[in-house]
This record gives structure tokens, C-alpha cells and sequence, in this order.
């Protein structure tokens, strides 16, 4: 007897491996799943990945994503934010979700889109992951192409370059001469511990008085 994907109940911090899945069974799952759901997917050659967040890395998940809005409206960036929305290929047979993710030097080129096809979409110039659990999933996006990913974990951002595989950097190319990772890390804890409108504020303060 064949489960139903309903039956499947994936609790917060944890995630489901499915092996032998198809391109058409994964279409099927996301269509199932819907648009507005907690689990997100990484799927690979025939392996999926069902997982559902934690509440303290969504938290994390949007200071982060915020904190880069207003650092590209600084700096007068045009961007397109895509939030979780799935990267997939069906060519390359890979399918991921980040937390976050962002098109900056493309993003005239999916102006009025509402979903990515990564058959005829550029990738995402810079996606996130908050890794809370630490896990990673370096592969699907570097086969997807992504130039940039931000990977946040208890101890602080880390940011990683696609040179044919992903080297981590100290430095951001979308964010040439600012210390995003000293910036980052200092506002994510500035969020958790005197909450996150005051540092929001801070922050903003931050970026008029020295960018």
C-alpha cells in the first residue's frame, strides 16, 4: 500500500530522506505540499530531502534577510528578493529550497516572475542557508550554479564562493569593502538579545553613518 504524503509527519529540527523518487513524483510532492507550507525540499538524483525548520531558524532566517534589504536599498541595488522559493533542474536533476535567497546582478532578468526555472532562469545571486541543525547541501547548489552562499550556524555567517566548488571567503562580492560577516554576526545577536526592532534601528543607524 502506497502512503500518502499527508501521512508523513515530519516534526520541527528534523527532516525525512526519500530514496528512487522521480522528477514527476518530486513534481508531484511540491505540487501536493503547496506554496505556503513549513517543509522545505533538497532533492538530488533521486534522493529527497523533506525537512521542517525549527521556529529559532526562522527567526534567524529573517533578521538575516532583512539586514541584507537594507544594506542593497543603502546602496541603492536593485535586487529581487526570492525568499524560499525552489531552485530546480530537471536536466541536472536538482531541486533545493534555501531559507533566503536574493538576485542582484540578474535581477532584470526575472522582473514579474513568480516561480524560478533554472532550465531558462539564472541562478540566484546570493542564497542562504541558517544551518541550526548542521547540516549542508553544498552540492545542489553548486551544480545549480549559485555564485554566492551564506551559511549560518550557531557560531556565526560563513560565506562561500563558487570557484567549481564552493571556497569559503571572507568577503562578499555583492558587498565589496564591508565587513558583512562582522556586520551580520553582530546584528543577529543584537536581535536576540534586546530584541529585533531596536537593532533593526541600529543597524540602519550603522549603515547611514558609515556607508
Amino acid at each position: 500500500m502506497l502512503l500518502k504524503l499527508q501521512q508523513i509527519i515530519v516534526k520541527p529540527g528534523q527532516q525525512m530522506l526519500l530514496q528512487d523518487i522521480s522528477w514527476q513524483q518530486l513534481e508531484n510532492i511540491l505540487e501536493e505540499m503547496g506554496e505556503k507550507r513549513a517543509a522545505r525540499i533538497s532533492y538530488s538524483h533521486g534522493w529527497l530531502e523533506i525537512m521542517v525548520s525549527l521556529p529559532e531558524h526562522e527567526k534567524d532566517k529573517e533578521y538575516i534577510g532583512e539586514l541584507v534589504r537594507i544594506l542593497l536599498d543603502k546602496l541603492q541595488i536593485d535586487f529581487e528578493p526570492f525568499g524560499s522559493t525552489t531552485l530546480k533542474n530537471e536536466r541536472m536533476r536538482q531541486a533545493v529550497e534555501p531559507d533566503t535567497s536574493f538576485y542582484i546582478q540578474n535581477q532584470a532578468a526575472i522582473i514579474g516572475k513568480n516561480r524560478i526555472d533554472l532550465n531558462i532562469d539564472p541562478p540566484p545571486d546570493l542564497a542562504i542557508e541558517i544551518d541550526i541543525t548542521s547540516r549542508n547541501r553544498f552540492e545542489n547548489y553548486e551544480i545549480l550554479g549559485v555564485p554566492e552562499l551564506w551559511r549560518h550556524t550557531q557560531q556565526g555567517l560563513e560565506i562561500y564562493l563558487l570557484k567549481g566548488k564552493y571556497i569559503k571567503s571572507e568577503y562578499s562580492p555583492n558587498f565589496s569593502n564591508i565587513p558583512i560577516v562582522e556586520l551580520v554576526n553582530e546584528y543577529v545577536q543584537q536581535c536576540l538579545t534586546i530584541g529585533r526592532s531596536q537593532a533593526m534601528r541600529n543597524f540602519r543607524d550603522c549603515v547611514k553613518n558609515n556607508l
